[in-house]
C-alpha cells in the first residue's frame, strides 16, 4: 500500500499570539506525506503575516473574509486531496511529533473510516501546564445521548466518508463539529477506533464554553442535532451525562 497523504487544515482569525506554535506543531511531525492546509478569514492583527513567513511550511493558503469558523473549515475540506483529514485549531497544538505516525498507522486499516484519542487542556500562557485531560472512551451506539463525544481535534476521517455523507452542517449556530461526529458515527455508522493516547493540546478559553449563554446554545443545537440524526437522547440523561464527564476531566489529577 502506498504511504496514506494527511490533510490538516488549520481555520484561523487573529490569532497571530498562537497560531506559529500551531504550524511548528504541524511541521515537526516525523510523517512525511502531510499536506497543511490554513484557511484564514482576512485576519488584520498581524496572523497573516506570521503565515507568510511560514509560507513554505504551507501547502495551501487562503485568507479572504468568510461567513465563520465552519464555512472555513468546508472550505478547507473542499480543498483538501489527502487520503485523511483532520483539524488543529490555531491556538492548538500536535502534542507529540508521532502524532501523525499514529493516525496513520491505525487508518492504514482499509476497514477503518476514522480514529480518535484524548486531548489536554493546558494554560494560555504555558502549553506544558495541563488542567484538564479529556480521556476519551471506544465509541458504543447512543453514547452520544448520554453527553459523550470524541474530543474533535483529534478525529482524523478518510476523504471518502465526507464526500458520502457531507461536512459540516451551516444551519447550526453552535455544535457543528458534534453534529458531525453524531451523523458519522451514530447515524451512518462509519467505523473508528479510539486510540488512549494524547494527541493534542488545547488552550483553555475556547468559544463554545467562553460564557453560560454560549454553553446553553451549544447544547441547544446539540440536542436538536440528534433528533435530526435519530439520535434517541433524554434532555435529563444528557445534561448529567456531560456534567460527569467535565467533572472527571478536572478531577483526574487528585489521584
Amino acid at each position: 500500500m502506498s504511504k496514506l497523504k494527511i490533510s490538516i487544515i488549520t481555520v484561523s482569525y487573529n490569532n497571530k499570539d498562537t497560531i506559529e506554535d500551531t504550524i511548528l506543531s504541524v511541521k515537526g511531525q516525523d510523517y512525511d506525506n502531510v499536506e497543511y492546509i490554513v484557511i484564514d478569514g482576512a485576519s488584520n492583527d498581524g496572523t497573516v503575516e506570521i503565515l507568510k513567513s511560514h509560507r513554505e511550511n504551507l501547502s495551501k493558503m487562503v485568507s479572504e473574509p468568510d461567513e465563520g469558523i465552519y464555512y472555513a473549515m468546508n472550505k478547507g475540506i473542499e480543498l483538501a486531496s489527502g487520503d485523511i483529514i483532520g483539524f488543529i485549531n490555531a491556538d492548538d497544538v500536535l502534542a507529540s511529533p508521532q502524532v501523525l505516525s499514529n493516525v496513520a498507522r491505525v487508518l492504514e486499516d482499509e476497514k477503518l473510516d476514522s480514529c480518535f484519542s484524548d486531548l489536554v487542556y493546558v494554560k494560555p500562557d504555558n502549553l506544558e501546564k495541563v488542567v484538564r485531560f479529556w480521556q476519551s472512551s471506544p465509541f458504543q451506539a447512543e453514547s452520544f445521548s448520554d453527553g459523550w463525544s470524541p474530543p474533535h481535534p483529534t478525529f482524523y476521517v478518510k476523504r471518502r466518508v465526507y464526500e458520502e455523507f457531507g461536512m459540516f452542517d451551516l444551519n447550526y449556530h453552535m455544535g457543528n463539529d458534534i453534529e458531525l461526529m453524531m451523523r458519522f458515527l451514530e447515524r451512518y455508522r462509519i467505523s473508528t477506533r479510539y486510540v488512549p493516547q494524547v494527541w493534542v493540546k488545547m488552550r483553555l478559553g475556547g468559544v463554545s464554553n467562553s460564557s453560560l449563554q454560549n454553553i446553553f446554545t451549544q447544547n441547544k443545537e446539540i440536542v436538536r442535532s440528534a433528533r435530526c440524526n435519530r439520535v434517541p437522547l433524554v434532555v435529563h440523561d444528557f445534561i448529567f451525562g456531560k456534567l460527569k464527564d467535565r467533572l472527571n476531566q478536572y478531577v483526574w489529577h487528585w489521584f
